[in-house]
């Protein structure tokens, strides 16, 4: 008797339908309220004004533009069409000279050792082939230079509210969870010899929100992933899912009054390339 070996995920197929989430809703009203790790990020990296600096899965360009305010000679890359124009916007408002385009994670369109400093803050953590990615990241940075990277933790609030949309609507099989990249051992894992140091550190990003209920209609309107998850399911499944979601936040809470406070944990990580 033989037993039949699980099928494995395309990956394709994933991405693809993940590109289509992030255009949904508008990113860039969730994103550039977390412009805090961004900054917060570059100095960690300790980018020196001139280094070329490659932002990965820019998003709306938070942490390309703390870069640039660095003086840095800035890249910003995205698969998501949409969410580069928005970037774009925010660069030239501030008066940045940032070059955004378009670019996938696990295939990067630049040559071996182009850059000296590359980063991704919430970004690269949702690419499905963990692997790929990682070894895109080292391919693109010099010897030398340094990877910063940012990304939410398993047992941090995003974590947790990851979790809870799950149990309404399942990720696809068989993808590593996003939030690995939010612990040391795996990202040793995934850089392996290809690196000389790296360092860790637990920050916290702090959600601030009228309400509860305002956190959730904000996040189903705007955040891609929420706006399909909501959009998958029946009224009666919207309605649990919204009330799951309010009582994570409650209990989350640390404001003492009816607004949001809630402090969510990532993992901010250095290394070094060989």
């Amino acid at each position: 008797m033989t037993t039949q070996q699980p099928q494995a995920p395309d990956l394709s197929a994933i991405k693809e339908r993940q590109q289509k989430t992030w255009t949904s809703g508008d990113y860039a009203r969730v994103g550039n309220l977390l412009v805090l790790m961004g900054e917060r990020l570059c100095e960690a990296a300790d980018v020196h004004a001139g280094d070329k600096v490659l932002d990965v899965a820019t998003g709306s360009g938070n942490t390309a533009i703390s870069a640039a305010r660095r003086f840095c000679e800035v890249t910003g890359t995205d698969y998501v069409p949409e969410l580069l124009e928005s970037a774009r916007k925010r660069a030239e408002a501030e008066g940045m000279d940032i070059t955004f385009e378009v670019g996938d994670a696990e295939d990067l369109p630049y040559p071996d050792a182009s850059f000296d400093v590359v980063l991704s803050t919430v970004g690269v953590m949702f690419a499905p082939n963990q692997e790929k990615t990682a070894s895109e990241l080292l391919r693109v940075c010099r010897s030398g230079g340094r990877i910063g990277l940012s990304n939410w933790t398993s047992d941090g609030f995003v974590g947790n509210m990851f979790r809870t949309v799950g149990k309404h609507v399942p990720p696809p099989p068989g993808i590593k969870p996003p939030p690995l990249w939010g612990t040391e051992g795996r990202l040793r894992e995934l850089f392996a010899d290809e690196i000389s140091s790296l360092t860790a550190a637990q920050r916290t990003y702090v959600f601030r929100y009228p309400s509860a209920e305002h956190f959730v209609n904000h996040f189903r309107t705007y955040y891609g992933p929420t706006v399909k998850a909501f959009e998958s399911l029946d009224a009666a499944g919207q309605e649990a899912l919204a009330t799951d979601l309010e009582e994570l936040l409650d209990g989350w809470n640390t404001s003492g009054d009816q607004t949001i406070i809630v402090p969510s944990d990532y993992l901010e990580v250095v290394a070094t390339r060989r």
